[in-house]
């Protein structure tokens, strides 16, 4: 037994599920995983977040009681050690928005909607203290991984980033860089659970929010509706889009400005992402996402206020077959 299973074992035996049946639940782009634990007929959900990897769990206990208080569904926490990175959470089941919508696609529309309203509310109360608030100039820089590491891997040098950085700076701070409220930074369909017994925004359990920080408006409405890792039907982005606007009383043409590039810096960030995750963190499954987060990009890039990014952006090659096929090819290569 390894000490890390020993060290699990000891949290679980203390908090009285040593005996329970434990089966692997998920695992996601960080060191993180989850295991769901049944023991007499209950169960519950072992995250298991080992200390010096990036994830601190003490983020995720505060955040999640911050959830919890505004009436939202984070997953309570049964039991914690914050040294060894070990949480046993409530278990809010499996039904992930992603399965509920392949399951049954005309149901998009119910779900994205309670999600979209989830937002609003949660950005209608004020931010917790202590949260992390980025500038401009720190949203491009982040941008710049996909130039770091997506245009990398395929050309094999390095260019200057100012230029980069200085048109995405100055298109965030022009269109997107009013007062900040809560942004969870990871919602998507993965990380959203359709909860119908329970009543209100409650219905939607929220997952993976351990990096919320202070952060523009549109940022997790992008996130949900510019889904790395599944098709949003257009009608159903442009309604939620409408929605959110009307519902947070900002002006129509200056919201869908802010939300293209809010959506191009992600979708840079993203595609930077998932060439490193391969070429340093030895994962090619992020490979084939890429396609669709390209897409994404080129749709914001088209927008009114973003000429400038897209001219520098005119660097970066599109992720044809044989170009994912060069990244996979040096997978693991830059550990």
């Amino acid at each position: 037994m390894t000490d890390r299973a020993v060290e699990r074992q000891a949290f679980l035996q203390a908090a009285g599920w040593g005996s329970a049946q434990r089966q692997f639940l998920a695992g996601d782009a960080s060191d993180r995983s989850y295991d769901r634990l049944t023991r007499a007929g209950e169960t519950s959900v072992l995250m298991d977040a080992p200390p010096g990897k990036g994830d601190d769990p003490a983020t995720f206990v505060t955040v999640a009681g911050f959830l919890n208080s505004l009436g939202l569904s984070a997953p309570k926490v049964i039991a914690q050690d914050l040294q060894t990175g070990f949480l046993l959470l409530e278990d809010l089941g499996d039904a992930l928005f992603a399965r509920v919508v392949a399951a049954d696609p005309a149901r998009e529309g119910q779900l994205y909607q309670a999600a979209t309203d989830v937002l609003i509310h949660l950005q209608s109360h004020p931010l917790p203290a202590g949260m992390t608030d980025l500038s401009a100039g720190d949203w491009a820089a982040a941008a710049g991984f996909a130039l770091d590491w997506y245009r990398f891997s395929v050309t094999g040098d390095r260019i200057n980033p100012a230029p980069f950085r200085a048109a995405l700076t100055d298109a965030l701070q022009h269109h997107a860089d009013g007062p900040r409220v809560t942004i969870l930074r990871d919602y998507h369909a993965e990380n959203l659970l359709w909860l119908p017994q329970r009543s209100g925004h409650a219905r939607v359990g929220l997952l993976d929010f351990q990096l919320a920080q202070a952060g523009q408006p549109g940022y997790d409405l992008v996130s949900l509706l510019q889904d790395a890792r599944r098709d949003v039907q257009p009608q159903t982005e442009e309604a939620m889009i409408d929605h959110f606007a009307i519902s947070t009383a900002r002006p129509a043409d200056a919201f869908r400005r802010s939300y293209a590039v809010l959506g191009a810096q992600r979708a840079l960030r993203i595609l930077g992402v998932f060439a490193r995750l391969c070429l340093v963190g030895g994962k090619p499954g992020y490979l084939p996402l890429i396609p669709r987060v390209w897409g994404q990009l080129q749709r914001n890039l088209a927008q009114p206020g973003l000429e400038g990014v897209a001219e520098v952006c005119a660097c970066l090659p599109a992720p044809t077959p044989a170009l994912l096929q060069r990244i996979e090819a040096q997978c693991g290569a830059f550990r």
